[in-house]
């Protein structure tokens, strides 16, 4: 997380809302005298924000490694973009990049393979919910022995969590009219993602 405590006003409630939002990430977890184990995933964050529900392909060296509960983090990024010091209309600053992230960090632990059919239904109602009116997809549609021959390469996995943190950078350590001339500026000509998202954000701080 940035250092700077100017970007971390967001409560723990409104980090969670975003992390659920976008219910999809990094997960990273440590390996003895090696790079980081890194995995995209999407996953399912309760109402609590207690625990994160996910699944991993057997062959993934995360679910390799989890033959008991490892320390692990689960990163959620949003909107970004590059921020040129041309954009603030005033002398002396230098480039930087805006953005939001969201860390939940925990222990990840397997989970009894008998729960995999609910936390797909689970995962695939949550995104399936946000393309109506399509009709959703539901596995019933999949001949069942496809289905369990699918189920069968990947494991259910839980990252109870423990921290909640996050960092909105949004030039609040400008002033107004900088901050704004920057929203302008990524509006135009923004390198980076959800670049309306982003100048959204930084017009409501």
């Amino acid at each position: 997380m940035h250092p700077n405590p100017v970007f971390h006003t967001a409560s723990a409630a409104e980090n969670l809302a975003f992390a659920r939002a976008r219910s999809f990430g990094v997960l990273a977890v440590s390996a003895a005298e090696a790079a980081p184990m890194l995995s995209h995933v999407p996953f399912v964050l309760s109402e609590d924000g207690q625990v994160a529900d996910l699944h991993l392909v057997r062959s993934n060296p995360i679910a390799r490694a989890l033959t008991a509960p490892l320390a692990a983090r689960l990163a959620v990024s949003g909107p970004d973009s590059y921020v040129s010091p041309d954009w603030y209309g005033i002398d002396d600053q230098v480039p930087t990049w805006n953005y939001v992230a969201v860390h939940l960090t925990g222990v990840l632990e397997p989970r009894p393979q008998e729960e995999l059919a609910a936390l797909l239904d689970r995962l695939s109602d949550l995104f399936e919910e946000r393309l109506l009116p399509k009709a959703p997809w539901r596995s019933a549609k999949m001949e069942p022995q496809a289905l369990e021959r699918m189920m069968r390469a990947i494991v259910p996995v839980r990252l109870r969590v423990e921290a909640v943190d996050g960092t909105w950078k949004l030039g609040q350590n400008k002033d107004a009219a900088a901050r704004l001339a920057a929203a302008d500026g990524i509006e135009v000509a923004g390198i980076g993602a959800e670049l309306a998202a982003l100048v959204r954000l930084m017009r409501q701080v």
